[in-house]
């Protein structure tokens, strides 16, 4: 089963009969991995059946290896761990997974993830029907004192604030238009960059005292590129403002990992109707983008996703060193036999 859902992931299968067809094509390149290609009904069988806890097991398993392997040059000086927090909605016909009913005509589950900026790889990732908030997920995260936890407006909750200021995590995040408080103190900052004002400020919301009594960090910067003044919250006092605003913009790495993952891989259209069997093609879909990361990092040729993604859809069963293919992609590969045929001279 795994190895079928990994072939629907990487060789875009659209239906049980192209995974299953697909590898029986190829049945005779399977045996040294020691399976015989399943039946649609077998197939269709296990992902409704078969938990879907042990493709997320696959997962974490796959990350723990992969810590460490990813990290690289950091982009920031400051050594406390930079997470990003995001959901993406994925859309879902509710005539056919009627157990996914999102709104009164349309179905859909999220991808709630935590991106790791050091090496920029999800962390965490939880599946749930797509009317959970966002910020009851966030409520339910546990994270190290001293993680920056950056998210959008999204996440502006007060209790959610408070819950974090007092376990030692920072956040960063965008301020809602109307979100009502007071100023304490007016502090300094360069006058020669985007930065316009940088506040100390306290909440003062309904029931905001008891939810969240912590003084608060407002930055306002102009965002040439959008012509447009950002707003920024924090609960971080010592990070200067620029920093602030370079680790929100560092925020899109989520936004683009949500993209090449719908892009790339099969999370858009799914081939069972069942929650077991649409969780188990999402999380191989993660599984397939920790395994895509990693031969994109360790080859040496500076290789796209998409384009990765491309060549080895086209060349999922032939047999090649894998490490020598993607240093060297348009080498002429050695001839696996001798050439015995005699040549036909024409005079």
């Amino acid at each position: 089963q795994f190895v079928s859902m990994l072939f629907c992931q990487l060789g875009r299968a659209h239906s049980l009969r192209e995974i299953t067809g697909g590898l029986r094509s190829c049945e005779g390149k399977l045996t040294h991995l020691g399976i015989t290609v399943p039946s649609r009904s077998t197939l269709a069988y296990a992902n409704e059946h078969r938990p879907w806890q042990l493709y997320q097991k696959v997962f974490l398993n796959l990350l723990e290896q992969c810590r460490g392997k990813f990290s690289g040059k950091k982009k920031f000086r400051f050594k406390n761990k930079l997470v990003s927090l995001d959901s993406s909605t994925i859309d879902l016909s509710l005539s056919l997974f009627d157990w996914a009913k999102f709104r009164r005509t349309k179905g859909a589950v999220k991808l709630h993830l935590i991106l790791d900026h050091d090496g920029y790889l999800p962390s965490f990732a939880i599946i749930t029907e797509g009317n959970v908030s966002d910020v009851k997920v966030a409520h339910q995260l546990s994270f190290d004192p001293g993680t920056v936890v950056v998210d959008d407006r999204g996440y502006n909750d007060y209790a959610l604030f408070g819950k974090w200021t007092a376990q030692g995590i920072y956040f960063v995040t965008r301020m809602k238009n109307n979100t009502l408080y007071e100023v304490i103190k007016e502090q300094e900052f360069p006058k020669n960059g985007h930065i316009l004002k940088d506040k100390i400020i306290r909440l003062t919301g309904t029931k905001a005292d008891e939810k969240c009594p912590y003084p608060l960090r407002r930055i306002e910067m102009y965002d040439p590129e959008k012509d447009e003044i950002l707003v920024f919250l924090t609960n971080n006092m010592k990070f200067a403002a620029t920093t602030i605003a370079a680790i929100y913009k560092d925020r899109w790495q989520i936004e683009l990992f949500f993209k090449a993952l719908k892009q790339n891989l099969k999370i858009k259209t799914f081939v069972g109707t069942s929650a077991n069997a649409v969780k188990i093609q999402i999380w191989t879909a993660l599984i397939s983008m920790l395994i895509l990361k990693y031969l994109q990092l360790k080859s040496l040729f500076a290789w796209s996703l998409s384009n990765l993604v491309a060549l080895l859809r086209m060349n999922l069963f032939t047999h090649r060193d894998i490490w020598a293919w993607l240093d060297k992609p348009f080498e002429i590969p050695p001839v696996p036999y001798e050439q015995k045929q005699l040549n036909l001279n024409f005079t």
